[in-house]
């Protein structure tokens, strides 16, 4: 079990935080291809994930899931598109996934024994962190905000892919995004109560999230538009 408090964890944040400021700052400043540069480490770490795995690596509850389908893995490929194309779906998805979802998964990471300076260990944090950082110098470094509909779009998307998970669960036994069954580390679902209760309470508990993160550019919507009329009645 993982302990939260322990420094590999700590530093582990603090080297995030670092380096997702550092991004913000150069996508503000100076956008460019290393974008792209950045996509493909994503691609890589990951990848580099089910090929270890693939070569018996790992521990025995990885290796029981050999498909690449929780919510992290799906974002790691969108954050990963985002960066390439800057497509606004994308970056939407990446923001309210990454801000939502993957930080949670930072905060309360489900590594079991695989400690620093293990392999599972640094790739669990690049492609966690990678989400996180792509998800804010995308909004926030690069101003490629959510649009007034994304909250909707961007929870339907999710919606539609965990019904898709919950088939591929039911039919394989497998847990993908804990649908069946809780992490073995310490979560926040830990606190939501038993099966189902926690599946429920943690979409909804999701739902308020992404509202949360979009209000920022919602009342940025409204001032603009308030000051607009101000304008026009002048």
């Amino acid at each position: 079990m993982t302990d939260l408090f322990a420094a590999e964890h700590v530093g582990a944040l603090l080297v995030i935080a670092a380096a997702t400021t550092v991004l913000v700052v150069l996508g503000r400043k100076r956008p460019g291809v290393w974008l792209r540069g950045l996509a493909v480490i994503l691609v890589a770490d990951e990848v580099s994930w089910w090929v270890f795995l693939a070569a018996g690596g790992g521990e025995s509850g990885q290796r029981s899931q050999p498909l690449p389908l929780q919510l992290c893995d799906v974002a790691i490929f969108v954050a990963a598109a985002a960066l390439w194309t800057r497509n606004q779906l994308l970056v939407e998805i990446t923001y309210f996934w990454g801000l939502a979802g993957t930080l949670q998964a930072l905060l309360t990471p489900d590594l079991g024994t695989q400690h620093f300076p293990s392999y599972p260990y640094f790739q669990y944090y690049v492609a966690h962190g990678g989400v996180v950082a792509a998800a804010l110098l995308l909004v926030a470094g690069m101003r490629l905000h959510p649009r007034p509909w994304a909250v909707a779009q961007v929870a339907l998307v999710t919606i539609a892919y965990t019904g898709f998970v919950g088939l591929v669960d039911a039919a394989t036994g497998a847990d993908y995004m804990y649908l069946r069954s809780k992490p073995s580390s310490p979560t926040l679902l830990d606190e939501l109560g038993p099966w189902p209760v926690y599946v429920l309470a943690a979409s909804l508990i999701g739902v308020v999230l992404l509202a949360v993160l979009d209000a920022p550019f919602r009342i940025g919507r409204a001032v603009r538009s308030a000051q607009g009329r101000a304008e026009a009645l002048r």
